[in-house]
């Protein structure tokens, strides 16, 4: 039987490549878009007018990717509603439209982030862990408050990690390290989610073959630190790694709420649910993530 998945979110670098892989494997693919549709798979949505029930109708899964970046700089006030109106509202209109389906309405797989446990030192943090304290935290509780007023729908809450990825956590960090003024973050122990885009966007598609719920947090099984990756990368492009940067400095140059909840956070985030499931990593350290996208040097 041919399955149909709907995306939100698709133009992001998560969503292009689950569309990607999707595509792929013959599954038909409806991408929920801003733009003019230019082709019959897209549905232009959020453009003051509720979102049409029937485009999600005998669906195998929604998923909502939706989200402005965190690592924009600096967390005005502004952007800060910015944050939460491009997490909260796309989640809510979808939510709504599922909601109208009643029981025939496919599964929803609402985007997340380990951001919900703040940090929470010397934990180990899995699905029942409690929620932490800030601004992230606050802004993911919400976040999957709203995808949980689905209805009948299933709902999956990816707690996803910082991808490693070029266009992911590694973006500032290869700029840095190329120019050699790459070095401990703060301390650099701070425990780092991670987790490697090929293994993202399989444990994406995990969630919706094996009918996952509830929150599934999609991270890396190797606990790493902020230092593990930073070697890991300056290895890699055979440069040094000795500049520090403190802790008071990035708080002054990027604000505190975001270095606190970016780069200071220490949250050791264990996939328990995603290895429950059966799910087996491709890249099961932060060293194979980064050797996987970053070429070595000669």
């Amino acid at each position: 039987m041919s399955q149909r998945v709907v995306i939100a979110g698709a133009s992001g670098l998560i969503g292009r490549t689950l569309t990607e892989s999707l595509l792929a494997d013959g599954t038909e693919v409806t991408t929920l878009v801003r733009h003019a549709p230019q082709g019959p798979n897209e549905v232009r949505w959020l453009d003051g007018s509720p979102l049409d029930p029937s485009v999600l109708d005998g669906a195998s899964a929604v998923v909502g990717l939706n989200g402005a970046s965190i690592g924009h700089i600096p967390w005005t006030p502004s952007y800060k509603r910015t944050l939460v109106s491009s997490r909260v509202e796309p989640t809510s209109v979808l939510a709504g439209a599922l909601r109208e389906l009643g029981d025939a309405a496919p599964p929803f797989v609402s985007a997340s982030a380990v951001g919900y446990y703040g940090s929470q030192p010397g934990r180990a943090l899995d699905e029942s862990s409690r929620a932490g304290s800030g601004f992230l935290s606050e802004l993911c509780v919400r976040w999957e408050a709203t995808a949980r007023n689905a209805g009948s729908s299933r709902v999956a809450l990816l707690r996803t990690a910082p991808v490693v990825h070029p266009e992911g956590v590694l973006k500032p960090l290869l700029v840095l390290t190329k120019l050699g003024l790459g070095g401990p973050i703060s301390r650099g122990t701070q425990v780092w989610p991670w987790i490697s885009l090929v293994d993202e966007v399989r444990a994406i598609r995990h969630v919706i073959d094996a009918q996952l719920e509830g929150p599934i947090n999609l991270s890396g099984p190797t606990r790493a630190t902020a230092n593990d990756l930073g070697f890991a990368l300056a290895r890699r492009m055979n440069r040094p790694y000795l500049l520090r940067a403190p802790a008071w400095g990035l708080r002054l140059g990027l604000g505190r709420d975001m270095a606190d909840a970016v780069l200071l956070s220490d949250a050791n985030v264990v996939p328990a649910a995603l290895e429950a499931s059966g799910f087996a990593f491709t890249h099961r350290t932060v060293e194979d993530a980064v050797a996987e996208v970053v070429p070595a040097a000669d």
